[in-house]
């Protein structure tokens, strides 16, 4: 296999992470006589002050010319203004417009050994193994009209929530192709008891359905699935969702884990390039500390050797190498509980040895 990645590293803790997940896709590289080819290139608050745009145009031709783009993280305090005109999140925004990238998968699943760091007992735990599936570029973060104006003296705001049904539909399905591959159950979040937008949504998922009957689709209002989350999380098989209400119930569902760190994503559009990052965020508080949890950042790699690479067997050893360092006891900080822990680059080596010791 030879393949063209491109590395946009970001903010805060972005390039280490980047960097010790680089480590570790050479590592496969030389495991199983790959040939990466890895670029760099700017995005975020880095790209606002270096070149005055979130997204410049040449990171943008790198990733459409690439095979897949992995990413560290954008935003810190820098450019934490909401109501500046350019923030570093429009990269993200602009990057996903740019390369069609319609879904986000983001997988939950809790590492043995780790059932301690979760907020909830253990006994809730058992069995959770779950896929978001996150619609990315329809719903009310790109609807129009949406602005601010001053309306009977009073500032109001407002946003339009659209979805038609060719956007409904290949979220759906891809749920379903998802499902297939798992326990070929998708639950479909929507909120149709007083939302128009959401009752088609939920037409056009159950017309999906019928054209796979093999899968079973349920359907839940998004606030029900919210405590569902949390009372019943391993009830859940694929869950597959419009934009807004995906960007909440996964971060949700991310909490189940006990820690950020250690979750992968992937978005997705209708051919095999795809973005690859962690769903931690920039954690500008320890950025340049190399105590940063690479984890999540490896496993998206996982991710992209399986989705975008068709290298499903060194997505497994990757997986598998992440397991053996947690049962062997390594520990970054964020999951150490006040114990030994390792660095961002001591973890990727440990990583790395579990590979090539497979």
């Amino acid at each position: 296999m030879k393949a063209k990645i491109t590395l946009l590293p970001g903010d805060g803790i972005g390039p280490e992470i980047v960097d010790a997940t680089r480590q570790v896709l050479e590592a496969v590289e030389r495991k199983s006589g790959h040939s990466f080819t890895f670029s760099t290139h700017l995005i975020g608050g880095i790209a606002i002050d270096e070149t005055g745009v979130p997204l410049p145009d040449d990171t943008i031709v790198a990733c459409r010319s690439s095979d897949a783009v992995l990413l560290g993280a954008v935003g810190g305090p820098k450019w934490d203004d909401p109501t500046a005109e350019v923030r570093p999140e429009q990269g993200l925004l602009g990057m996903r417009k740019a390369l069609k990238l319609f879904a986000n998968l983001r997988p939950v699943k809790l590492f043995r050994g780790l059932e301690s760091a979760s907020p909830l007992r253990p006994e809730r735990l058992r069995g959770v193994d779950l896929v978001f599936v996150r619609e990315l570029t329809g719903g009310i973060y790109f609807g129009q009209p949406k602005g601010k104006e001053v309306r009977n003296g009073l500032r109001t705001g407002f946003d339009t929530m659209v979805y038609d049904e060719n956007e409904i539909r290949r979220i759906v399905q891809l749920a379903c192709d998802v499902a297939r591959k798992r326990r070929k159950r998708v639950t479909s979040i929507d909120k149709a008891n007083v939302l128009a937008t959401m009752q088609v949504w939920r037409e056009v998922a159950t017309e999906v359905a019928k054209k796979n009957p093999d899968i079973k689709l349920d359907h839940q209002l998004v606030d029900s699935a919210a405590m569902r989350l949390v009372t019943e999380p391993a009830s859940f098989d694929v869950i597959v969702s419009g934009n807004m209400f995906g960007d909440i119930l996964s971060d949700e569902g991310a909490v189940l884990t006990g820690s950020l760190g250690l979750l992968p994503s992937a978005s997705l559009g209708e051919g095999k390039l795809g973005v690859y990052e962690p769903i931690h965020g920039s954690a500008p508080d320890i950025a340049g500390k190399g105590v940063a949890n690479p984890l999540g950042t490896i496993l998206s790699a996982a991710m992209l050797l399986r989705h975008s690479l068709d290298l499903d067997e060194d997505a497994k050893a990757i997986e598998a190498a992440v397991q053996k360092v947690l049962d062997n006891g390594l520990r970054t900080a964020d999951l150490s509980g006040g114990q030994r822990s390792l660095g961002t680059t001591e973890m990727a080596y440990a990583v790395i040895a579990a590979i090539e010791g497979a």
